[in-house]
């Protein structure tokens, strides 16, 4: 017998709150300048949930070390432009991701 989604109520294969969520976000991606002359590049907006999993994907994507503090995804290094192409690979609105 298949699992069912406590959000939405349909089987586990065929759940799409994953996507809806996704889709609902918006999402503020911006660079910080650290002392000496580091970049730590800020996304924000994401739930916590799903934060995690995107903080994942994108420090292997990039080849970067990160973390998830206050809510928000913190990567080493100036990655602006790149983080936009890899959230929208990966289900996210373009037009809900501003930089």
């Amino acid at each position: 017998m298949e699992t069912v989604c406590a959000t939405c109520g349909l089987p586990k294969n065929i759940c799409v709150c994953g996507q809806i969520a996704k889709e609902s976000q918006k999402i503020t991606i911006r660079v910080e300048q650290r002392r000496f002359k580091k970049y730590l590049t800020i996304v924000e907006g994401l739930e916590d949930a799903i934060a995690k999993e995107v903080a994942k994907t994108l420090k292997s994507k990039l080849a970067c070390g990160g973390t998830i503090q206050n809510g928000r995804i913190e990567l080493q290094g100036n990655h602006r432009h790149e983080i936009k192409k890899i959230l929208v690979q990966e289900g996210f609105k373009e037009s809900s991701i501003h930089d």
